[in-house]
């Protein structure tokens, strides 16, 4: 089966062909041994009106490249979707003003169906699809019982911060997990600590709500570098502001903070990471994620040195008393930028 497949994010598109096998149906064939990739590309979002004008000139290229044509897709999205894996499905991208309408799609571009989903979602589905060496772990966790089929989470922070549950169907040994979509990224911001405190003072006085994502985003390290230079100006870098107010202030900031671990810059990742691990923590305290915790997200990969040191965990695992079943569960972080990807790939051919 040709299926089509997308990945929408705020900064962002990544569009592919793909083949499908129905080999996967079967068990003991691993479901990533099933997809060969025939064509992608990749595109910058803001560069494009609509999302339709974009997969218009995706589709005339790969016809162009000789190749077959999908019969059906899926799409993940950076946004509310309603009435997702029906064909009736729409959506609205957060942070680009494109709107799209699964219906619409297909019969514009000759699809059998078009199916939308959120972007963590399709991450949440493409978790299986990962090669071992594509994802970092950073936590044990218990050892391997029932607590394998329990609840999983997958949490990252990009262009937004996007949220997922993985819940297991069916029987131990003939099953699935169902992947739930969340908006917990535009939940209110917890503070963990003291210092977290300050920072929600500090943009408090700056907006009206503070969410989780205007700290655990790309816009949200730079909050928190923001927050640090008005409370040390004596150790503001010039050439950081510089490279701010000229670049994606987020990535200078990135770069220049693990380029210098003790700088401004480099406390505001270690700041970063720490919420990181409070608002990790709480969404596997809320669903018992026992089943283990991904750390998916533009931004995590980028910075992954961060995670190694006990900063990420320390937060994570303080919860009082559930500190030790917080110390049980498994925490990877995932390396490969194309998961989400991966994910609608595979809802494209299941469907």
């Amino acid at each position: 089966m040709i299926v089509l497949a997308g990945d929408i994010g705020g900064t962002k598109t990544w569009l592919q062909i793909a083949d499908y096998s129905p080999k996967s149906l079967a068990k003991h064939l691993p479901v990533k041994n099933n997809f060969t990739v025939l064509f992608e590309r990749r595109y910058v979002s803001a560069q494009h009106a609509s999302f339709d004008i974009l997969l218009q000139e995706f589709l005339q290229v790969a016809q162009q490249e000789g190749l077959p044509p999908a019969t059906q897709g899926c799409i993940g999205v950076a946004g509310r979707v309603v009435n997702s894996l029906t064909g009736n499905d729409t959506a609205d991208v957060t942070n680009l003003p494109w709107q799209l309408d699964a219906q619409q799609l297909a019969t514009q571009h000759q699809l059998r169906r078009l199916y939308l989903i959120n972007d963590f979602q399709a991450i949440a589905f493409g978790l299986e699809m990962l090669a071992v060496d594509e994802t970092v772990l950073l936590q044990k966790g218990g050892e391997p019982t029932s607590e394998t089929i329990a609840p999983k989470i997958v949490i990252g922070a990009g262009t937004g911060l996007g949220q997922a549950l993985l819940v297991w169907r069916g029987r131990v040994d003939d099953g699935y997990y169902e992947v739930i979509s969340s908006e917990g990224g535009h939940a209110d911001f917890a503070p963990g600590s003291d210092e977290q405190r300050d920072l929600l003072s500090f943009l408090a006085k700056r907006q009206v709500r503070v969410s989780v994502e205007d700290v655990l985003s790309g816009r949200g390290l730079v909050n928190i570098y923001d927050y640090l230079a008005d409370k040390h100006p004596t150790e503001v870098s010039e050439t950081l502001n510089t490279a701010m107010a000229t670049s994606d202030a987020a990535a200078a900031v990135g770069e220049a903070g693990l380029s210098a671990v003790g700088s401004l810059a480099g406390r505001a990742l270690d700041l970063f990471v720490a919420v990181y691990g409070v608002q990790a923590g709480n969404f596997a305290l809320t669903c018992l994620a026992t089943g283990g915790v991904y750390i998916a997200g533009g931004i995590a990969a980028k910075i992954q040195d961060c995670f190694a040191r006990e900063t990420f965990l320390a937060a994570f695992q303080d919860k009082g008393p559930m500190q030790q079943m917080m110390k049980a569960i498994p925490v990877r972080l995932v390396l490969n930028p194309q998961v989400g990807l991966k994910g609608a790939a595979l809802v494209a051919g299941r469907q």
